[in-house]
């Protein structure tokens, strides 16, 4: 059983940053993926960003491309979202999930971090 907790969420100003933490308990592979998605109000959950514990693998959503970061540390058991140039659009909450590998149904999923950023 893997549990996920984020952290790190919060209201800041449009250009302004912030740096999500998703702490995972557990042994995970090398070989998972996590994940992290976002839900404004109203509106489904995307896939902002992703990557293995190796490394190996990182994907990013478009709208995100060159503002938000994914990185990893295997001691720790965390994943990082680094999110500059915050944009009102960026309001979600935030979750991180992990899965088996990439292109696998996300598994486990944690309960979610408030961004707010205000224009």
């Amino acid at each position: 059983q893997v549990q996920l907790v984020e952290s790190g969420g919060g209201l800041v100003q449009a250009g302004g940053s912030l740096r999500l933490s998703c702490a995972a308990s557990g042994r995970i592979p090398s070989s998972y993926v996590m994940g992290w998605f976002r839900q404004a109000p109203g509106k489904e959950r995307k896939s902002v960003a992703a990557i293995n514990w190796s490394g190996s693998y990182t994907y990013y959503a478009d709208s995100v491309k060159g503002r938000f970061t994914i990185s990893g540390d295997n001691a720790k058991n965390t994943v990082y979202l680094q999110m500059n140039s915050l944009k009102p659009e960026d309001t979600a909450v935030y979750f991180c999930a992990t899965t088996t590998g990439v292109g696998v149904t996300y598994t486990y999923w944690g309960r979610g971090t408030q961004v707010t950023v205000s224009s």
